[in-house]
């Protein structure tokens, strides 16, 4: 497996400490300059080369042991993805991909590899010889990084302590890189020094301890010296530099908050619940915090809210709130939580390499989850696992699988998933989700209690391991990989978890259970049918337990089945029978027995409803089939929030009363979950827009509303403002939006529901409330844009518009909104969440942008200053694109096409995030392939791929049908012909005719119209015109191989590369071309051909080189009449070109010719008379070109063919048209025979050294071969 070369990888040295110094800080100049110094231990007494990463630092010089100076070299191939200048032409996705991945992987300090090779120096190999360690010592400085670490300069007035400037580092997976030059691996752990010099009104952020703050000699400026004791890699080191104020915390004295000016009021409330996220922790593993310090720090322009390293984390400022702040406390209280949780797994214990990623990940996001079920409830806690469930594989079922561990091979999208710098970030996010949802299923397994021992057991071995001094691996139990993992486990538990493994994380997909009941009356049993769909996208194939469960009317029984690859039928017996005029309490999973009116359901059954996996221990998506009083049972009663989530869902389909009084009393039901509540008002709002003709009364949920929170004297006034209630205030803020869904008969939004919303605005007072309202006013906000619908317009026949003017409601809404605005404007809100609300446009918005707004969104992700907001909106494009694959748009353009091409091949080189983030706007719109909207040349000629009967044919549109025999070759014979008069289009000059044999996809566009006329075959390609000879041979005969048969080895071994001596005693060498126009089916195919040319006949201004007329010649065996023996005109010879898709100076090289330069001035001119215009099929030039004349001279010379053979041939091709897949072997000689005795032809007085030898044309058939072919381009045979 991959994993296996990535973990058994013998390095030849060790990382056993490292400084890293910065010596001043430049903040108008946005730059730095520093040195570092690693430690190395060398493991082999050969050592001659370190390789280490660094992007953007110019080093200076290298030192060894501060005495030695070493040589460097620098290559960073990520800087150009795609560096070929015919594949980026194609702006194919794949081939991006391709190149990505392998300059990543060139770059992979995991594979040993990195930007930096520094050679050791002679004197210090007598040290490495012994295993004596030695140090490296590296200035640098870093000048406008693009990536890594980020200024924040606000524009204002004042120094820059009062203006707020800072800089902070950040980092997509391991890119710390991008700001000091290190060995950039979670595999390398090391202890750290770090000095950070800066101004005095500044304070350095960073890992591990402070040990003192010393000042300069001039009083200018201060240097923090940091230790970190504790081994960690370097993608866990971090940097914060600012005005900070500094408050430590009152509960726990080692740990302190860092936040900018004038926010530390906010600070100390936000951060007051912190400590008890630690004492959980600690109580949950019975494991004390590994670290001795942490520091959390609040930093503008973040590019997370939350990013964790070692000792630290950095937040952004967003997430601090005051008192009066109800919705952001509980955000910010999970990302806290989550950064402590990732102290334990993820900076203190490590991944060994990216496919045990999941591990610390997983575990990381299990741990938060279980604070969150503390501290918020259990129902937060399942209906949060639920929409993870929901996200993960709604996922899977669109884009495909996501295989936690891809060692072995799997991969189902269209980046490859082995390196995080090459995945999609809405990949990873899913990832890291489906990483937790896997360690639940684990603990379903083995049992909560088992796996708390084992994550216990894991940061003990940690722990003593981090006390220990450096042995090359003595710090190997910091590091957790999934073979670790699963001996751990066995060691605590005695379990095997090897099948669990292989099923869930050597595999991608989830499990997809379609399923449905009857119940039999006659042997009261439910006969249950469990199908799983494994033609869906992203699917899995579970084999398994799974458990149902099954409320009865004496009560709720759980069954579990073991799921089998042939079985789908099951039966429950049940413990009840049915009642009839029988009334009596019926008990609930919870113990809890309520009254039920029973009315609805079937006489005969005792069955109420059915649930399956009511727990979610597997990774699965169930479409279960009841009936809608099942549904409306399970809504009212079941206590579970997932059960009752999963009813509302399906209730969307039945719109009858009964669902509307059941989706009514979950609303006004107090005891029910918020959330539940709140689905409940949407769902309602969608039957009721079924419901429109028959719905009786006023619109939905507007006496509930009135109910609930109008006032006592006047229920149409809402009440003050009173938020005291929590869960009060979510269902205050959801019913408005609710009702702005609701539409009458002609989908327009009731009036009466406006003037409600904007009497909410009219009659809101919150001067009497502690809690702020502005998050409130924003969901009125949004519910007023929610009544707009789109306007219908009556246009005349001049064009104008009869009723253009708004309506009165229309003009109310725009009104109240822009009073918003100015409200906003004199007294500001909480983070300006009343008017400016974070999301994106729908699809039908965003596909009405012109090119201005959508290349000006595309210039925010480029440009913008702050990092989060270019990530926000490449991901909002990516999710809902102006238009896709397929789809015509205005946008579909050429230039859009390059503006992409160009930002993610080159442009965003040193943000791997916003790269991938662009890739997937980039294949959201145009696929993997090239894109259709791609300018195709008009010398470009268009085949037919989808004929199979037949070799594919020229476009009829550009050759006349009657040419199709010309293309219909017997496998057995390849007989002569002679050309006919066949219409052929006239090219204009100055243009050229491209055959494209190497684009991924055919080529769709139009070919424009062209005049066709009459004219012959040229003589010059073995076909002569009817005036000129008849029975010379269209093609020469020579010995062909099979198509599927494999190229013959080595290429100057080939059986028809002889050397043939001609009637005139001089050497000349024959070919045997055989072209096959077709598709390719499979890659085995591909790999059978040897070579696959684009062909490229030059315009009339330019020149063969001369290197490769001979070479034409010979492929092209062109013919002479035997009386023909004078020299050629200029005008006679055409211009031809042939290249093997490489430029021509990579052909010039691959040649015998020593003198390039001139190779490519001066062409072999062609002894011989051609007439007839040179124009073949629409290939070639129909003008000849002024070719210069030379002293040497290249005579062709032809023989006659019997007509009455041919003849006899061309009737045995119409004959066995269809016939032609056997080839008689047994005459293979003789006709090999009467072919060179017949078709001969000479080459003499060519004594140039610029032309090539047979062996340089078969070298560069060989190089053609090697190169990459899309499955569409047609099949060459070169025999």
């Amino acid at each position: 497996m991959v994993k296996d070369k990535i973990v058994e990888t013998l390095k030849a040295y060790k990382l056993a400490h490292q400084v890293l110094c910065v010596k001043a800080f430049n903040f108008h100049g946005k730059s730095l300059i520093g040195y570092v110094e690693l430690t190395i231990y060398p493991l082999r007494a050969d050592l001659k080369r370190i390789k280490i990463n660094s992007k953007q630092c110019r080093i200076y010089r290298v030192l060894v042991n501060d005495t030695w100076e070493s040589q460097f070299w620098y290559n960073d191939p990520t800087l150009e993805a795609v560096q070929d200048e015919e594949k980026a032409r194609q702006c194919s996705l794949e081939a991006y991909e391709k190149c990505y991945n392998a300059a990543v992987k060139s770059t992979n300090p995991d594979l040993g590899n990195g930007e930096v090779t520094i050679r050791i120096p002679q004197e210090c190999l007598p040290l490495i010889a012994e295993m004596r360690p030695f140090r490296i010592n590296i200035e640098f400085s870093l000048e406008q990084p693009e990536g890594g670490l980020h200024f924040v300069l606000p524009n204002i007035d004042g120094t820059l302590a009062e203006r707020g400037a800072h800089c902070f580092t950040y980092r997509h997976e391991n890119s710390s890189r991008l700001w000091f030059p290190c060995i950039d691996s979670y595999a390398e752990p090391c202890t750290w020094k770090l000095e950070f010099t800066c101004d005095l009104d500044m304070t350095a952020v960073s890992c591990g301890d402070l040990l003192e703050v010393i000042y300069t000699t001039d009083k200018r400026a201060k240097t923090f010296h940091y230790y970190l004791s504790t081994p960690t890699s370097a993608p866990n080191i971090a940097l914060a530099v600012g005005p900070f104020e500094i408050l430590v915390d009152p509960n726990m004295h080692e740990v302190t908050h860092f936040c900018l000016p004038h926010l530390k009021g906010i600070l100390k409330h936000t951060t007051s619940y912190l400590h008890e996220s630690f004492e959980f922790y600690e109580e949950l593993m019975s494991s004390r915090y590994p670290f001795s310090c942490y520091k959390q720090v609040f930093v503008d322009e973040s590019y997370e809210d939350m990013q964790s390293f070692s000792t630290m984390t950095i937040f952004s400022t967003n997430l601090l709130h005051s008192a009066r702040i109800i919705e952001q406390t509980i955000i910010t209280r999970k990302f806290m939580a989550s950064g402590i949780a990732h102290q334990f797994f993820g900076c203190f214990i490590v991944m060994q390499c990216w496919f045990d990623a999941w591990l610390t990940k997983g575990i990381a996001a299990y741990l938060t989850q279980l604070f969150v079920k503390k501290t918020f409830g259990n129902n937060e806690y399942r209906h949060g696992i639920a929409q993870y469930l929901k996200e993960v594989q709604e996922y899977e079922g669109q884009c495909g699988g996501i295989v936690l561990d891809p060692s072995t091979g799997q991969n189902n999208q269209y980046f490859s998933c082995f390196q995080p710098h090459t995945m999609s970030p809405t990949y990873l996010d899913m990832y890291n989700k489906k990483s937790m949802l896997i360690l639940r299923m684990l603990e379903a397994r083995i049992g909560a209690t088992l796996l708390l021992q084992v994550l216990n057991k894991l940061q003990a071995l940690a722990y003593t391991a981090s006390q220990q001094k450096f042995v090359s691996n003595s710090w190997s139990n910091m590091l957790l990989s999934t073979n670790s993992f699963l001996k751990i486990i066995s060691t605590v538990t005695g379990k095997d978890i090897q099948p669990f493994i292989d099923q869930w994380i050597y595999q991608s997909g989830c499990a997809r259970f379609i399923g449905n009941f009857v119940f039999n009356r006659k042997r009261n049993v439910v006969e249950l049918e469990i199908k799983q769909d494994h033609t869906a996208k992203g699917s899995l194939k579970y084999v398994g337990p799974l458990e149902v469960t099954i409320q009865e009317l004496d009560g709720s029984f759980n069954h579990t089945f073991n799921i089998e690859e042939n079985k789908t039928k099951f039966e429950i017996t049940c413990h009840s029978k049915s009642r009839r005029n029988k009334k009596k309490k019926i008990p609930l999973m919870t113990g809890e027995e309520v009254d039920m009116d029973l009315s609805a359901m079937d006489a005969d059954s005792p069955v109420l409803w059915l649930r399956v996996d009511k727990d979610m221990n597997l990774l699965r998506s169930v479409q279960w089939e009841q009936p809608d009083y099942m549904w409306q049972y399970q809504l009212k009663y079941e206590r579970d929030v997932v059960a009752q989530s999963e009813a509302i869902q399906a209730l969307r389909l039945f719109a009858t009363p009964a669902t509307r009084k059941a989706l009514t009393d979950v609303l006004e039901c107090e005891q029910s979950y918020y959330k539940v509540r709140i689905e409940s008002s949407m769902c309602l709002a969608k039957v009721a827009n079924t419901m429109v003709t028959s719905w009786a009364g006023p619109p939905a949920m507007l006496n509930i509303f009135r109910k609930m929170f109008g006032s006592h004297s006047c229920p149409s006034i809402v009440r003050q403002n009173n938020f005291s209630n929590f869960q009060q205030y979510f269902i205050l803020k959801a019913i408005p939006m609710a009702m702005a869904q609701l539409r009458n008969m002609h989908n327009i939004c009731p009036p009466e529901v406006v003037r409600f919303l904007l009497d909410l605005f009219k009659y809101n007072d919150n001067s009497k409330n502690k809690y702020s309202d502005n998050y409130y006013r924003a969901a009125l906000v949004d519910a007023l844009a929610a009544t707009v619908t789109p306007a219908v317009t009556t246009v005349t026949i001049t064009g104008q518009s009869v009723n253009s003017d708004l309506s009165s409601d229309t003009k109310a809404i725009l009104d109240e909104i822009t009073r918003c605005l100015n409200v906003e404007k004199l007294l500001s809100c909480y983070r300006h969440t009343v008017t400016v609300r974070k999301g994106g446009k729908t699809r039908e918005t965003i596909s009405d942008v012109n090119v201005s707004e959508l290349y000006w969104l595309l210039e925010v992700v480029e440009k913008d200053p702050d990092i989060y907001v270019s990530y926000e909106t490449i991901q909002m494009l990516s999710n809902n694109p102006p238009f896709k694959r397929g789809e015509d748009s205005l946008l579909n353009t050429e230039a859009l096409v390059n503006r992409l091409w160009k930002l993610i091949n080159c442009t965003l080189s040193h943000d791997a995030k916003l790269r991938c983030g662009v890739a997937d706007f980039y294949f959201a719109m145009f696929g993997r392939y090239r894109p259709a909207c791609l300018h195709v040349p008009d010398s470009f000629i268009v085949f037919n791929m989808n004929e199979k009967k037949k070799p594919a044919m020229i476009n009829p549109a550009i050759v006349s049908e009657q040419m199709t025999d010309m293309f219909e070759e017997d496998e057995d014979d390849l007989p002569s012909m002679i050309s006919t008069h066949v219409p052929t289009p006239v090219i204009p000059k100055d243009e050229s005719i491209i055959v494209d044999v190497e684009s991924n996809s055919p080529i769709k566009e139009p070919i424009r119209p062209m005049i066709e006329k009459p004219t012959s075959i040229p003589a010059f390609m073995g076909m002569h015109s009817r005036s000129e000879s008849p029975q010379a041979p269209l093609f020469p005969q020579g010995i062909k191989r099979r198509a599927e048969s494999p190229p013959p080895a080595p290429p100057p071994k080939l059986p028809t590369l002889v050397k043939q001596e001609s009637a005139s005693g001089e050497d000349s060498n024959s070919f045997k071309l055989k072209i096959k126009l077709g598709n390719r089916n499979s890659v085995e195919d591909r790999n059978q051909y040897i070579s696959q040319p684009s062909v490229t006949m030059v315009t009339n201004s330019e020149l063969l080189p001369p290197v490769l007329y001979p070479e034409f010649l010979r492929f092209a065996r062109i013919p002479e009449e035997p009386s023909q023996t004078s020299r050629p005109t200029k005008s006679e010879i055409p211009n031809l070109s042939v290249l093997g898709g490489d430029s021509q100076s990579r052909l010039s090289e691959d040649s015998n010719s020593s003198q390039e330069d001139s190779s490519l001035s001066r062409p072999v001119p062609l002894t011989g008379k051609t007439e007839g215009p040179t124009s073949f099929h629409g290939i070639f030039s129909s003008s000849s070109s002024t070719v210069p004349t030379v002293s040497d001279s290249v005579t062709i010379a032809t023989t006659e063919t019997d007509p009455n053979k041919h003849h006899k041939l061309k009737k045995k091709k119409k004959k066995n048209k269809h016939k032609h897949k056997h080839k008689h072997k047994h005459d293979r000689h003789e006709k090999d025979r009467t072919r060179d005795s017949k078709d001969r032809f000479s080459v003499t007085g060519v004594s140039s050294p610029m032309v090539p030898s047979v062996q340089s044309v078969t070298s560069m058939s060989s190089i053609d071969n090697t190169r990459d072919s899309a499955p569409s381009s047609p099949e060459f045979e070169v025999i």
